[in-house]
C-alpha cells in the first residue's frame, strides 16, 4: 500500500515522524510541498515576447489547426492531474476536499520525485457523482491524464468508469489498481516459489472495497479462473443469490459456492488477499489452508496477522503486508508512478488491462533479478535476494523506471491504444535510466539501512534546541538511539520551553558527570602522553568539552557515531574529535560535499573541510576516496580534477601537482574514469570535450570534482546554494577510523538530522 497512507494521525507506532514534526515540515518556508517552476529563461523583454505575446500566438495557430501539436508545445505531455473530493482520506474517512488536499500534494510530489511527472493537486469540493465527474471531464485539454485518489466506493467505480468513457487520456484510480498491480506481481512471484498454476489456484479475498474488487477484476484477467476467486465481506462471502449488503460490483464477483463464513472459505485455499482490518485472519484458519499458503495481509497499519504469527501457524507460508517494517512491501509507489510514465511517452488513450498486467509483470520479474548493492543495503535483516521474503521489489530499485514504463509503453503499443509509438524501447530505457538522479534513491536506501540496522548516535551539544530536535526526529524516525551530551536539567528545560515532550529512548551524558570520565581521560591520555597532554589535561579536556568527551564514547565503543558543529566553527570542532578518533592507516582525512542539482544530477566536490593546498599524493587520496563515497550513492564516479587551467592552458604552478596526482592513478591502476587538470565547464560538458580535447579520459560529464585547494572548494560549495536551487549536502567527513561528521553552524534540524543518519550507516560499514 502507499506509503503516505498507512495510518491515522493518532497512530505514530510506525509512522516515524511526531504530528508536531509533520506540521513543522509542511509549514515551514514556503507552505505546503508543491511550487511551479520554469522551464524556459524569461529574462530579457524578448524572452517575454517568445514566451507570451505576440509569439505565443504562434503555437496557439498550431495547436489550432493540429491539436496533436499540443504535446509538442506544452506541458500536456508531462502533466497529471490529481484529483479527489476527500470522501477516503488514508484511514480517516471523509474529510472533505480541503482536507484531502495534503495528501494530494504529496502524491504530485511522488508523480515527480519517483518518474518526473508533473502534476497538479485539484481538490473538488462535491459528492455529488455527476458534479464531479463534469468537472473533471472538461479538463482533457490541459492534462496528459488523470489520477483519481481518495474516492469513496461505490462512487469511485461509477465515477472511473464514466471519466473513462468520456476522456482520451488515461484515468485511473489508484487506491483501486495501484494497490492490485503491486499485489499481482507479488502472486506471480508466489505462484512460481510454490509451484502452482494461476488456473487452478484458489483465491480468497477479505474486503469488498475498491483495491478488493481491482484485485478479483486484474487476477481473473491475468488467468484465475472466476470460479477459484471467492470475494467476503463484513457479512461474509459474497454468494449467488445473496441479497444483504449487495451492489453491482460485488455481485460481478459473486461465486457458487456452499462457503458462508471467512473461514469456511479458506478451508483448502492457496491464497488469501486481506484488505479489511487487524486480525481477520486467526492462525486457525491459516492451519486449514492448503500447503504453502500464499498471504497478503494487506490491512494498514496493522495486517490481518503479522509475519510472526504467520509463520508460527504455519512455517511453509509466504506473506506481505502493507508495511515497510516486514519484507514484501505492497507499496503503491512501486506501480503508479512508472504506469503514467509509460502511458504518456506513448500518449495512450487509456491505462486498459494490458498495461496494468505488464506492469505486473514486469515487476514481478525485477524481484528476479540480482539487487544493485547501494539499494540491497537498505536491506540489513531482510534478505533482498529473490524467494520467499523477496517476491516484490524494494521501492528504492532505481531500476524500476526502467522496467516497469517501457513494459507498460510496449502493452499500449501491443493493444492499440499508443498515439505516439516508440521505435526502440531500448533506447528509451536506457533515457529512463538516466532521467533520475540515482543518488536520491540511494539517500533513502541510506536511510533505510540505517533503520534496520539502528545506531547509538552521540550528538555533542545536546543542550542546543535545534540540536535536541534533532535527536528526537532522529530517534522518531528509526535510526537508532541518540545520545545527547548536556546537563540534563538543561535539556529538558529547553525541551519544556519549545513544548517538546522528551520521548523514551534518548538519552543524557552529562560529561563532567559521567562514570566513564575516568575511563576517557586515561584512554586520551594513552594516546596523547608524548605530545605534551598531562593526565590532568586529559581529564579537563574529558570534563569540559563535549566533543572530546562524544569522541571518546565513541572511540571506546560506548557509542557508533558522534555528530556536532552546531556551536563552533568546523575545525574547532574537527580538533576536538581528532583528539580521540585516528585516521584509517593508508587513508586520506577529507571532506566531501554532494551537490545535488535539478540540471546537473549530483555531483561531488572534495576536498571541502580540510587540505588548504593538497599535493599530488593527497590528490590521489582524495580521489580514490571520493570515487568510492560515489559509488556507495549508486554513481560510477567519473572524477576531473579542476583548475584554472585546461591540459597546460594557461600555465601556472598549481597544474603541476595535479598533474602528478593523476600520474600517481596511473600507476596505482585506479579503477575508476579520472582526468585533470580542467577548468569547471570542460569537466561538466562532454561537447566541450569532445570538440577541443577528445583525448580525455572521461566518457561522460564529472559527477566528482577534485578541488585544487580549500579556497575553491569553499567558494564553490557556499555560493552554489545560494545562487541556484541546488541542495548541499556536507562537508561529509571521510577517512577516519570511526564514524564522525561535523555539520555546518547554520545548519537546521533536517539538515543535522539527514548527516546523523549518514554518520549511522558509515558506522554500519567500519
Amino acid at each position: 500500500m502507499d506509503d503516505a497512507k498507512q495510518l491515522p494521525a493518532s497512530d505514530t507506532r510506525t509512522a516515524r515522524v511526531t504530528g508536531e514534526e509533520a506540521l513543522a515540515m509542511h509549514a515551514e518556508g514556503r507552505p505546503g510541498k508543491l511550487e511551479i517552476r520554469l522551464t524556459k529563461p524569461l529574462i530579457t523583454a524578448r524572452d517575454l515576447s517568445l514566451a507570451y505575446s505576440p509569439g505565443v500566438a504562434e503555437p496557439c495557430l498550431h495547436i489550432h489547426r493540429d491539436p496533436k501539436l499540443a504535446y509538442d508545445y506544452t506541458a500536456k505531455g508531462n502533466f497529471v492531474a490529481v484529483v479527489s473530493n476527500g470522501t477516503a482520506v488514508l484511514g480517516l474517512g471523509n474529510l472533505g476536499a480541503l482536507a484531502s488536499k495534503p495528501v494530494m500534494e504529496g502524491k504530485v510530489a511522488l508523480f515527480k520525485r519517483f518518474a518526473d511527472v508533473d502534476g497538479i493537486d485539484l481538490c473538488v469540493d462535491t459528492e455529488d457523482v455527476d458534479a464531479f465527474v463534469n468537472s473533471v471531464r472538461y479538463l482533457g485539454p490541459s492534462f496528459g491524464g488523470i489520477n483519481l485518489e481518495d474516492i469513496k466506493a461505490p462512487e469511485c467505480f461509477v465515477i472511473e468508469q464514466r471519466l473513462r468513457e468520456l476522456m482520451d487520456i488515461p484515468v485511473f484510480h489508484d487506491d483501486q489498481h495501484g494497490t492490485a498491480i503491486v499485489a499481482a506481481a507479488g502472486l506471480i512471484n508466489a505462484i512460481h516459489l510454490t509451484g502452482r498454476d494461476i488456473k487452478t489456484t484458489r483465491l480468497v479475498i477479505n474486503g469488498a472495497g475498491a483495491a478488493s474488487i481491482a484485485c478479483a477484476e486484474l487476477v481473473k484477467a491475468m488467468g484465475m479462473r472466476p470460479e477459484n476467486v471467492i470475494l467476503c465481506d463484513t457479512k461474509g462471502v459474497i454468494y449467488r443469490g445473496r441479497q444483504e449488503g449487495m451492489n453491482q460490483w460485488k455481485s460481478a464477483h459473486a461465486t457458487t459456492t456452499d462457503a458462508r463464513t471467512l473461514t469456511q472459505a479458506l478451508d483448502g485455499a492457496d491464497v488469501f488477499f486481506g484488505l479489511s482490518v487487524k486480525g481477520a485472519l486467526t492462525p486457525e484458519m491459516l492451519r486449514a489452508m492448503a500447503p504453502s499458503p500464499i498471504l497478503f495481509a494487506m490491512a494498514n497499519p496493522d495486517p490481518e496477522i503479522t509475519p510472526d504469527e504467520a509463520r508460527a501457524a504455519r512455517p511453509d507460508c509466504i506473506i506481505a503486508t502493507g508495511r515497510s517494517d516486514y519484507p514484501n512491501q505492497v507499496n503503491n509507489v512501486l506501480g503508479f508512478p512508472f504506469i503514467f510514465r509509460g502511458a504518456l511517452d506513448v500518449r495512450a488513450s487509456t491505462i486498459n488491462d494490458a498495461m496494468k498486467i505488464a506492469a505486473a509483470e514486469a515487476l514481478a520479474m525485477l524481484a528476479r533479478e540480482d539487487v544493485p548493492e547501494e539499494v540491497a543495503g537498505a536491506g540489513a535483516g531482510m534478505s533482498l535476494r529473490f524467494g520467499p521474503e523477496y517476491i516484490i521489489p524494494n521501492a528504492f530499485d532505481p531500476r524500476l523506471i526502467s522496467r516497469v514504463s517501457p513494459a507498460v509503453a510496449k502493452a499500449a503499443m501491443d493493444s492499440g491504444v499508443a498515439r505516439k509509438p516508440l521505435l526502440d524501447l531500448q533506447r528509451y530505457a536506457r533515457d529512463l535510466a538516466n532521467r533520475l538522479d540515482a543518488t536520491v534513491g540511494a539517500l533513502e536506501a541510506i536511510a533505510e539501512a540505517v533503520r534496520q540496522n539502528p545506531k547509538r548516535v552521540v550528538f555533542a551539544e545536546g543542550e542546543e534546541e535545534k540540536v535536541i530536535r534533532a535527536a528526537i526526529a532522529f530517534r522518531n524516525a528509526g535510526y537508532g538511539t541518540p545520545v545527547l551530551v548536556g546537563r540534563e536539567d538543561r535539556i529538558n528545560a529547553v525541551a519544556a520551553a519549545l513544548g517538546i515532550p522528551m520521548p523514551d529512548g534518548i538519552e543524557i551524558h552529562n560529561a563532567r558527570l559521567s562514570d566513564s570520565n575516568r575511563r576517557y581521560a586515561e584512554f586520551l591520555y594513552a594516546k596523547r602522553q608524548r605530545e605534551g597532554f598531562l593526565l590532568r589535561d586529559c581529564q579537563r579536556l574529558v570534563n569540559q568539552d563535549r566533543n572530546v568527551f562524544g569522541a571518546c564514547m565513541v572511540a571506546m565503543g560506548d557509542a557508533d557515531a558522534i555528530v556536532t558543529g552546531s556551536t563552533r566553527s568546523y575545525s574547532v570542532a574537527l580538533e576536538g574529535i581528532n583528539m580521540a578518533i585516528d585516521p584509517i592507516p593508508g587513508r586520506v582525512v577529507f571532506g566531501v560535499s554532494i551537490i545535488v542539482s535539478r540540471r546537473a544530477g549530483t555531483v561531488l566536490v572534495a576536498d571541502t573541510a580540510i587540505h588548504e593546498r593538497p599535493d599530488a599524493e593527497t590528490l590521489a587520496g582524495i580521489a580514490r576516496g571520493s570515487a568510492a563515497a560515489a559509488r556507495r550513492l549508486g554513481l560510477e564516479p567519473r572524477v576531473a580534477f579542476l583548475s584554472f587551467s585546461t591540459f597546460g592552458d594557461p600555465r601556472g604552478t598549481i597544474p603541476g601537482s595535479i598533474r602528478d596526482a593523476v600520474k600517481l592513478l596511473i600507476e596505482r591502476g585506479a579503477d575508476f574514469e579520472f582526468d585533470g587538470e580542467m577548468s569547471a565547464d570542460v569537466a561538466l560538458d562532454p561537447g566541450l570535450r569532445t570538440s577541443l580535447y577528445p583525448f580525455c579520459r572521461l566518457t561522460g560529464p564529472a559527477n566528482v570534482l577534485i578541488m585544487p585547494g580549500l579556497h575553491a572548494a569553499h567558494i564553490l560549495t557556499r555560493s552554489v546554494p545560494r545562487l541556484t536551487s541546488s541542495t548541499v549536502i556536507g562537508p561529509l567527513l571521510t577517512g577516519l577510523s570511526h564514524s564522525a561528521q561535523i555539520v555546518p553552524m547554520q545548519a537546521g534540524v533536517n539538515q543535522m538530522l539527514d548527516v546523523a543518519c549518514l554518520a549511522a550507516h558509515a558506522a554500519a560499514l567500519k
